[in-house]
């Protein structure tokens, strides 16, 4: 399509030539942000009193119809700052036709909690959410859209599959709001985005949130946006000063074992333990499922996993009974790194240490929500120190390492020492370690040696072998 806002298709985003990237002033009062009487009903029903920097800065901008990007990281009430300026928007008259306003998200999970957010707020008054993702039979879907809801909520999958069967139309779309862009290019939306946004009436107004704000999200708001204003309210920090982050240097074989004991010496109120693998969730879950029913000598019910092999009841289920506090341990994929907003998590624990560093950023930024305290750990195995040395540098600060008295991190069969984590001065020392590439070939000297050609006859190859 051609470029609403006049920019080349593919150059960047200066933040100059789109308003500048500094955060306003905070408000101290919803009332202060042009909400009209009814919507500040619904912020007083929902019992929300002081706006957060995000909500003071993107809410009256919105409610004038300006393009706005905002940086912002999940747990700093983002969803309530594109909430109210859309049911302000409905509370005006509007073409008709069809819905008014659309959000996508990249997870099932976030398509539900912010349907949620619009429920919550809109109670009372006419305007209707729907929430459509896969997972789910479409047809239930398709009976909700056909009486006509005023907010669509969905992944970008989803969605466009309605509108490929006609049970969408977009024709009448005032506002569309892209929660956690980065995340959606990421796991590769952006064709379905954009497929999306084409066919949204150009007169549109557009908000985009990102935790990040990388060249992918640039160019999507350089073609798709109106000379929309950057607001940063990251405040140059990617983990913030309420959550402590702590590491274990651990062996992979004692992994388990150091959960366990710190399960017992933490006695958090609630945790989300981070795998890598859909396979590693159910394993541990497992295991912690039998370790916890031995000790309560009845079924563990307060431990839970969610991955993406799940049907989608399930995971609404257990998403459900995290929320309402009775699973107290939740085992999961990154599945829940991201928009999942759960205010009483006091812990994390990365029991596999994440592949990307920005994944680390948004799994740590579980707990800590809404200025709560709270604390996080990190499973790092001898071999995965570069690893935790790019998160450092990537969150400009060095985690401290952490024992547990008396137990042991690693066997005692004969085996190379553990390389240490130590700092050694600031990120000098980390940036030099991160300079190695883990994908770099080994030394010639640790490349397996081929057989001498003179051991090609005769019984050379099995003496090779043995030696091997």
């Amino acid at each position: 399509m051609d470029n609403r806002a006049g920019h080349p298709a593919e150059s960047g985003v200066p933040a100059e030539a789109m308003g500048g990237d500094a955060a306003p002033p905070v408000a101290g009062d919803f009332r202060t942000m042009g909400l009209s009487a009814e919507t500040l009903a619904a912020v007083d029903r929902a019992g929300y009193t002081t706006p957060t920097p995000v909500q003071a800065g993107l809410i009256p901008r919105a409610i004038k119809g300006i393009d706005v990007l905002g940086q912002a990281r999940t747990g700093t009430g983002k969803t309530a700052s594109f909430v109210l300026p859309i049911l302000e928007r409905m509370h005006q008259p509007g073409r008709g036709g069809g819905p008014r306003a659309l959000v996508l998200v990249p997870t099932r999970e976030l398509a539900v909690q912010v349907k949620d957010e619009f429920e919550k707020l809109a109670f009372g008054s006419k305007i209707h959410c729907v929430a459509v993702y896969g997972g789910k039979p479409i047809k239930g879907q398709i009976d909700k859209l056909a009486k006509n809801p005023a907010v669509i909520v969905g992944t970008p999958g989803r969605v466009l599959d309605h509108m490929s069967r006609g049970t969408l139309n977009f024709s009448a779309i005032e506002i569309v709001t892209l929660d956690e862009a980065d995340r959606m290019l990421d796991i590769g939306f952006r064709p379905d985005i954009e497929k999306i946004l084409r066919r949204c009436p150009e007169s549109r107004q557009t908000l985009l949130l990102s935790a990040t704000v990388p060249p992918p999200v640039q160019k999507l708001a350089t073609r798709y946006m109106r000379d929309p204003e950057i607001m940063d309210f990251s405040v140059n920090e990617l983990a913030v000063e309420t959550i402590e982050q702590r590491y274990f240097t651990v062996d992979p074989t004692r992994k388990f074992d150091l959960l366990e004991r710190l399960l017992d010496r933490e006695q958090p109120r609630q945790v989300i333990v981070f795998c890598r693998t859909k396979r590693g969730t159910d394993k541990i879950f497992e295991k912690l499922q039998r370790r916890r029913s031995r000790q309560t000598r009845s079924d563990a019910e307060d431990v839970a996993c969610i991955h993406g092999d799940l049907s989608q009841s399930i995971r609404d289920r257990v998403m459900k009974q995290f929320r309402e506090g009775s699973v107290k341990v939740l085992v999961a994929t990154d599945v829940v790194g991201r928009g999942i907003d759960v205010s009483s998590v006091s812990h994390i624990v990365n029991y596999d240490i994440p592949e990307f560093c920005d994944d680390y950023v948004h799994r740590v930024g579980r707990t800590g929500r809404m200025g709560r305290e709270g604390i996080a750990f990190t499973f790092v195995s001898p071999e995965e120190g570069p690893q935790l040395t790019r998160i450092e540098i990537r969150i400009e600060r060095l985690l401290k390492r952490d024992e547990i008295e008396g137990f042991e991190a690693f066997d005692r069969r004969p085996k190379p020492a553990p390389v240490e984590h130590v700092p050694t001065g600031g990120f000098q020392r980390a940036a030099a370690a991160a300079a190695a590439s883990p994908t770099e070939e080994p030394p010639a000297a640790e490349q397996p040696k081929r057989p001498p050609s003179s051991l090609g006859k005769g019984r050379g190859p099995k003496r090779h072998r043995r030696a091997l």
